[in-house]
């Protein structure tokens, strides 16, 4: 299953002669903004169907394109090592988190491997400035996994992951450059606050780029909505007692604003509620009051990061630069259910909630309710674990019988880099610092962007903590931990995977697995380290 390696050489006419290789102001290609956000769900934003304030996404979706099948891994760090280096996780050496798991385990190493290159060490040979701001989380126990020495010329954020809002957390740093600026026990300036920080450190790198004359891609990551939920106290009110109808009621209304808006197909039953049998009527009042509190506290979230968008996109248009910069939308992973069924704060217990000594998860109900419609969550391979919105915007780029539509065909998280490549005319290298580097996964997403709907894709394929998904044309396999059994949907008639179809077709469900398993010896998931206990989930379902 050996993949064609992509390489797109830089045209020689916008090379300016006698300038030091600088390219010229006129240079057509399109500056990149990626943003991705941290542990939101599918319905989460307003134009996918959610009733938080996000004006500043929904302007984007309604003058660019919303794709309704994008993925991502399913977590945080497999989801960043994908995007930054359009490779499979494990590929590129994370194919679970940031602990090393040894030479045996090439698939599991925690941080980026050299057989890898990162869009920075793309882009920047080809004349683009490169910046990141926000979580990094693909390799920081060694400051040389850190952006600077990933090919970026600018690097502001964290590089052990997020996990603050206020102030850094035990284990976090805040980095400028490679030079720590505050840690656990400093005090920050008055207002800080890190979704508005990294936006804001990212608007001077790109008025940088503008006075440069250069083409620029900046990665933004936002560590909103990911816990401890914190916020402005004057955010959260805005959002105290709309919640207050439980998350059966908040759920049933997203679904039917998804149908209204043509995002799902009515006909895809909802799926259950998740936790099964635990009812908002069954809660005293005091406890719904606690659980609606907690869901302000993320919406207050999510309102602020969607105000940050706002100033990017405001910085871009006020540079003269909005109509040719591509900005990318997405979310690393589905809504989080960690922390218990019900909104938690082990913070200090008499602080504000949403404060900065507050610790609030929201839950794996309201996990769900992010999710909408889909089953699961962050971890799994279902589709609430890596169904993505994508928000593409480029006035100069989509057709504008285009703008406020919907892509439908299916893509993923891999492919940013493959879009990078494409569209800044780059070289994908063969090798790069003495090391044979792996060919790319993704695809570029420039066709579906111009308008041609056919798939880019052939098969896509998943893995996470033994969870595992293949996914060709409308079937997907899917399987929960390394002894769950595998599963069968066609995803055209149910995507929500409320009807297993294994039994019924054993003939698809061996050609997946075959699929599957050669993945996954080719691409580093095996020597895997879970229990290998699927060869024998895998041979009783076949059995059946």
């Amino acid at each position: 299953m050996k993949r064609r390696k992509l390489c797109l050489n830089v045209i020689a006419g916008i090379l300016l002669v006698g300038h030091g290789g600088d390219f010229l102001k006129a240079d057509e290609r399109p500056n990149i903004v990626i943003m991705m956000v941290d542990d939101m769900g599918f319905s989460d934003v307003g134009c996918y169907g959610s009733e938080i304030s996000t004006p500043n996404l929904d302007r984007l979706a309604e003058n660019g394109l919303r794709f309704t099948q994008f993925y991502n891994t399913g977590r945080c760090c497999p989801t960043r090592a994908a995007l930054l280096t359009g490779l499979y996780s494990h590929e590129a050496g994370i194919g679970h988190m940031n602990q090393d798991k040894g030479e045996k385990r090439p698939g599991y190493r925690g941080h980026l491997l050299e057989r890898c290159v990162t869009i920075g060490e793309v882009l920047r040979p080809a004349g683009y400035l490169t910046a990141v701001t926000g979580k990094w989380h693909v390799g920081a126990s060694d400051q040389n996994w850190w952006p600077l020495q990933r090919g970026f010329d600018r690097f502001y954020g964290v590089p052990q992951g997020g996990g603050f809002y206020f102030s850094p957390t035990q284990g976090r740093d805040l980095v400028a450059g490679n030079d720590v600026q505050y840690s656990f026990g400093d005090q920050l300036p008055e207002g800080f606050y890190t979704t508005d920080a990294f936006a804001e450190q990212g608007v001077e790198f790109v008025k940088e780029a503008v006075k440069q004359e250069k083409p620029f891609f900046w990665y933004l990551a936002f560590n909103a909505p990911h816990w401890p939920l914190q916020a402005e106290q004057k955010d959260i009110e805005k959002y105290k007692g709309k919640y207050l109808e439980g998350w059966e009621a908040t759920r049933k209304t997203r679904h039917q604003k998804q149908i209204e808006l043509g995002l799902i197909d009515e006909t895809w039953d909802l799926t259950p509620q998740d936790p099964e049998g635990l009812k908002w009527s069954q809660l005293d009042v005091a406890s719904q009051e606690k659980q609606d509190l907690g869901m302000a506290c993320y919406a207050a979230v999510m309102e602020r990061m969607d105000h940050a968008v706002g100033t990017v996109v405001a910085s871009l248009e006020e540079q003269g630069v909005l109509d040719n910069t591509l900005i990318l939308f997405l979310s690393d992973n589905g809504g989080c259910a960690e922390g218990g069924d019900l909104v938690k704060n082990s913070g200090t217990l008499e602080a504000a909630w949403g404060s900065a000594d507050s610790f609030i998860r929201y839950g794996k109900a309201w996990s769900n309710v992010s999710n909408t419609p889909f089953r699961k969550h962050k971890h799994w391979n279902h589709e609430g674990g890596i169904a993505s919105p994508l928000i593409a915007h480029w006035p100069k780029g989509i057709p504008q019988n285009r703008e406020g539509t919907y892509c439908r065909q299916p893509a993923h998280v891999i492919d940013l880099m493959a879009t990078c490549v494409d569209l800044g005319q780059a070289d994908y290298p063969e090798s790069h610092a003495g090391s044979e580097i792996v060919s790319l996964a993704g695809k570029s997403l420039e066709p579906l962007l111009s308008g041609n709907e056919q798939p880019i894709h052939d098969v896509i394929f998943w893995e996470h903590e033994g969870n595992r998904a293949v996914r060709k044309g409308d079937w997907k396999l899917v399987a929960n931990g390394p002894k769950g059994k595998w599963e069968l949907y066609n995803l055209n008639k149910d995507r929500t995977e409320m009807h297993d179809l294994a039994s019924e077709k054993p003939a698809k469900v061996k050609e997946l697995i075959n699929d599957w398993e050669a993945w996954a010896k080719e691409s580093y998931v095996l020597p895997w380290i879970w229990k290998p206990g699927y060869m024998k989930a895998k041979a009783e379902h076949v059995s059946h």
